[in-house]
């Protein structure tokens, strides 16, 4: 399984160092989490296309780099992502209109296209795009809203997509990465990956006071292995 540190935690004067440490603890793969203090419930802002790309700079080609747009409008603005750097745009479905022509115009750009969808999200809504999309993420949270708990409720659409994906690739379609955000610690990674997920996003978990990355990802790696 893949852990995809999400930055949103970390001390914002620190980023660059907290990226550095990420990639000595081994990680490959980043999760940023891009707010414009208008679609999600908290209202905060976080930062856009400018820090993207000076983070592209720091940690150069080989790492992975996902956003996670919480944007009203990703269909305008979903190239500034592309060209400040990322491998993968993941936006909502509840706020694009036009989610296939999305999905064309960011396969058109060379970069991997995702949905993203909420708890009480139907899951007949997100099945017809499946073939195209490169990664689903289902938000085991409400997005944008700190502190919460874990949502177990999310193990029947998860379980769901696990077998049309599995069913997708054995006819020779897309192989549809499957994402989990919300509340993924420790103590329920195993859980998660029981239920056909491939890579985690990850917050306190990783980047918190209580230890180093490095340590975090090795408790976290220890109950996948």
């Amino acid at each position: 399984m893949q852990i995809c540190p999400s930055i949103l935690t970390a001390d914002f004067c620190r980023i660059g160092e907290v990226v550095d440490e990420a990639i000595d603890a081994g990680i490959e793969w980043i999760h940023l989490d891009v707010m414009d203090g208008n679609w999600v419930v908290n209202k905060t802002i976080t930062f856009g296309p400018a820090i993207i790309s000076s983070i592209r700079e720091r940690v150069g080609p080989k790492i992975f780099l996902d956003c996670h747009l919480m944007i009203t409008n990703a269909e305008d603005t979903w190239d500034q992502y592309v060209d400040a750097g990322v491998d993968l745009v993941i936006a909502h479905i509840e706020a694009v209109e036009d989610f296939p022509k999305l999905i064309q115009n960011l396969h058109g750009a060379g970069c991997q296209a995702g949905l993203v969808y909420n708890p009480s999200t139907p899951i007949d809504e997100i099945i017809p795009l499946l073939p195209e999309l490169d990664l689903v993420l289902t938000m085991s949270v409400v997005p944008g809203k700190g502190g919460q708990s874990f949502m177990p409720e999310v193990e029947e659409n998860i379980r769901t997509l696990r077998s049309l994906v599995d069913d997708q690739i054995s006819n020779g379609g897309r192989a549809t990465k499957l994402m989990i955000d919300g509340g993924i610690k420790s103590h329920n990674i195993a859980l998660v990956r029981e239920w056909g997920i491939e890579a985690a996003v990850v917050g306190s978990g990783l980047i918190n006071d209580k230890g180093s990355i490095a340590n975090n990802l090795h408790e976290i790696n220890s109950q996948i292995q």
